[in-house]
Protein backbone atom coordinates (compact mmCIF):
# COMPACT_ATOMS: atom_id res chain seq x y z
CA UNK A 1 0.00 0.00 0.00
CA UNK A 2 1.55 3.80 -1.16
CA UNK A 3 2.19 5.40 2.43
CA UNK A 4 2.51 9.26 2.56
CA UNK A 5 5.12 10.32 5.45
CA UNK A 6 5.19 13.52 5.79
CA UNK A 7 6.08 16.80 8.41
CA UNK A 8 4.20 20.17 8.34
CA UNK A 9 5.04 23.72 9.45
CA UNK A 10 4.00 26.87 9.51
CA UNK A 11 6.36 29.38 7.75
CA UNK A 12 7.87 32.51 8.65
CA UNK A 13 9.87 33.92 6.74
CA UNK A 14 10.99 34.48 2.85
CA UNK A 15 10.86 31.49 0.74
CA UNK A 16 9.56 32.97 -2.73
CA UNK A 17 13.21 33.66 -4.00
CA UNK A 18 14.20 30.40 -2.63
CA UNK A 19 11.34 28.38 -5.29
CA UNK A 20 12.63 26.93 -8.35
CA UNK A 21 8.78 26.16 -9.31
CA UNK A 22 5.55 26.86 -8.43
CA UNK A 23 1.70 25.58 -9.67
CA UNK A 24 -1.83 27.40 -8.66
CA UNK A 25 -4.01 24.74 -7.39
CA UNK A 26 -7.89 24.31 -7.09
CA UNK A 27 -9.30 21.73 -5.05
CA UNK A 28 -12.59 20.12 -3.40
CA UNK A 29 -13.50 17.30 -1.50
CA UNK A 30 -16.29 14.32 -2.54
CA UNK A 31 -15.88 13.11 0.94
CA UNK A 32 -13.88 14.82 3.91
CA UNK A 33 -14.91 12.59 6.53
CA UNK A 34 -12.17 11.72 9.40
CA UNK A 35 -10.11 9.10 8.17
CA UNK A 36 -10.86 9.14 4.99
CA UNK A 37 -10.59 11.50 1.81
CA UNK A 38 -11.31 11.75 -1.59
CA UNK A 39 -9.93 15.11 -2.95
CA UNK A 40 -10.28 16.36 -6.85
CA UNK A 41 -7.54 18.59 -7.55
CA UNK A 42 -6.52 20.93 -10.15
CA UNK A 43 -3.33 21.97 -10.88
CA UNK A 44 -2.26 23.52 -13.68
CA UNK A 45 -4.67 22.79 -16.10
CA UNK A 46 -4.42 19.18 -15.06
CA UNK A 47 -6.90 16.90 -12.76
CA UNK A 48 -6.04 14.84 -10.10
CA UNK A 49 -8.32 12.09 -7.72
CA UNK A 50 -6.63 11.60 -4.53
CA UNK A 51 -7.74 9.38 -1.34
CA UNK A 52 -6.09 9.31 1.39
CA UNK A 53 -6.69 7.39 4.23
CA UNK A 54 -6.15 8.02 8.14
CA UNK A 55 -3.65 9.29 9.64
CA UNK A 56 -1.31 7.57 11.98
CA UNK A 57 -0.74 8.54 16.00
CA UNK A 58 1.42 11.22 14.99
CA UNK A 59 -0.14 12.58 12.62
CA UNK A 60 2.92 11.86 10.03
CA UNK A 61 1.73 8.90 8.00
CA UNK A 62 -0.83 7.87 6.06
CA UNK A 63 -2.48 5.74 2.76
CA UNK A 64 -2.31 7.68 -0.18
CA UNK A 65 -3.62 6.68 -3.72
CA UNK A 66 -3.31 9.35 -6.85
CA UNK A 67 -4.52 8.89 -10.26
CA UNK A 68 -4.63 11.66 -12.88
CA UNK A 69 -7.48 12.46 -14.81
CA UNK A 70 -8.33 14.58 -17.72
CA UNK A 71 -8.86 18.51 -17.02
CA UNK A 72 -12.58 17.93 -18.13
CA UNK A 73 -13.24 15.18 -15.39
CA UNK A 74 -11.59 16.93 -12.64
CA UNK A 75 -13.71 19.58 -13.57
CA UNK A 76 -17.43 17.60 -14.01
CA UNK A 77 -15.60 16.30 -10.39
CA UNK A 78 -15.58 19.24 -8.73
CA UNK A 79 -19.62 19.86 -8.83
CA UNK A 80 -19.48 16.78 -6.65
CA UNK A 81 -17.71 18.23 -3.99
CA UNK A 82 -18.76 19.35 -0.52
CA UNK A 83 -19.13 22.75 -0.19
CA UNK A 84 -16.03 25.31 -0.09
CA UNK A 85 -12.98 24.82 -2.03
CA UNK A 86 -9.26 25.15 -1.72
CA UNK A 87 -7.08 27.97 -3.39
CA UNK A 88 -3.62 28.10 -3.18
CA UNK A 89 -0.18 28.50 -4.85
CA UNK A 90 2.19 26.08 -4.30
CA UNK A 91 5.88 27.14 -3.73
CA UNK A 92 8.61 24.30 -4.48
CA UNK A 93 12.35 24.93 -2.38
CA UNK A 94 14.86 23.05 -2.47
CA UNK A 95 16.83 22.62 1.30
CA UNK A 96 19.46 19.77 1.11
CA UNK A 97 18.49 16.07 -0.80
CA UNK A 98 14.63 17.07 0.18
CA UNK A 99 11.75 19.42 -1.17
CA UNK A 100 9.69 21.33 0.79
CA UNK A 101 6.26 22.33 -0.89
CA UNK A 102 5.44 25.44 0.54
CA UNK A 103 1.20 26.51 -0.27
CA UNK A 104 0.55 30.22 0.59
CA UNK A 105 -3.75 29.96 0.41
CA UNK A 106 -6.51 32.60 -0.76
CA UNK A 107 -9.81 32.85 -0.52
CA UNK A 108 -10.83 32.14 3.24
CA UNK A 109 -7.45 31.33 4.49
CA UNK A 110 -5.86 33.82 2.98
CA UNK A 111 -2.69 34.61 5.45
CA UNK A 112 -1.66 31.18 5.93
CA UNK A 113 1.08 29.47 4.97
CA UNK A 114 2.71 26.22 5.49
CA UNK A 115 5.58 23.92 4.39
CA UNK A 116 5.30 20.51 4.10
CA UNK A 117 8.28 18.01 3.72
CA UNK A 118 7.67 14.46 2.61
CA UNK A 119 9.99 11.50 3.84
CA UNK A 120 10.91 8.01 3.34
CA UNK A 121 10.66 7.30 7.05
CA UNK A 122 9.45 8.94 10.30
CA UNK A 123 12.68 9.00 12.08
CA UNK A 124 14.60 10.69 8.60
CA UNK A 125 16.66 13.72 9.26
CA UNK A 126 16.24 16.62 6.82
CA UNK A 127 17.74 20.57 6.43
CA UNK A 128 15.77 22.91 8.34
CA UNK A 129 15.34 26.20 5.94
CA UNK A 130 15.49 29.54 7.84
CA UNK A 131 11.85 30.01 6.78
CA UNK A 132 9.76 27.28 9.20
CA UNK A 133 8.48 28.46 12.02
CA UNK A 134 6.41 25.81 14.55
CA UNK A 135 5.99 22.59 13.69
CA UNK A 136 2.06 21.21 13.16
CA UNK A 137 2.50 17.83 12.09
CA UNK A 138 -0.51 16.43 13.54
CA UNK A 139 -2.86 19.27 13.84
CA UNK A 140 -5.91 18.45 12.21
CA UNK A 141 -6.61 21.98 11.92
CA UNK A 142 -3.88 22.37 9.07
CA UNK A 143 -5.29 19.26 7.27
CA UNK A 144 -6.56 21.18 3.74
CA UNK A 145 -9.93 18.81 4.47
CA UNK A 146 -10.39 20.83 7.77
CA UNK A 147 -9.04 24.46 6.38
CA UNK A 148 -11.96 23.71 3.91
CA UNK A 149 -14.40 23.21 6.54
CA UNK A 150 -13.36 25.73 9.11
CA UNK A 151 -10.95 28.43 7.15
CA UNK A 152 -8.02 30.25 9.32
CA UNK A 153 -9.68 33.12 8.68
CA UNK A 154 -12.88 32.08 10.87
CA UNK A 155 -10.21 30.87 13.70
CA UNK A 156 -9.07 34.53 14.79
CA UNK A 157 -12.89 35.22 15.07
CA UNK A 158 -13.63 31.94 17.28
CA UNK A 159 -10.08 32.76 19.46
CA UNK A 160 -11.65 36.45 19.71
CA UNK A 161 -15.00 35.69 20.56
CA UNK A 162 -13.58 33.17 22.96
CA UNK A 163 -11.27 35.47 25.19
CA UNK A 164 -14.46 37.84 24.82
CA UNK A 165 -16.94 35.03 26.37
CA UNK A 166 -13.90 34.76 29.36
CA UNK A 167 -13.20 31.17 28.35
Amino acid sequence: MPQEIERKFLVEGEYKRQAYAKSRIRQGYICSRRGRTVRVRIRDGEGFLTIKGATDSKGMSRYEWEKALPLEEAEALMALCEPGMIDKTRYLVAAGKHVFEVDEFYGENEGLVVAEVELAGEDEPFERPAFLGKEVTGDARYYNSQLMKCPYKSWAHAASKEAGSGK
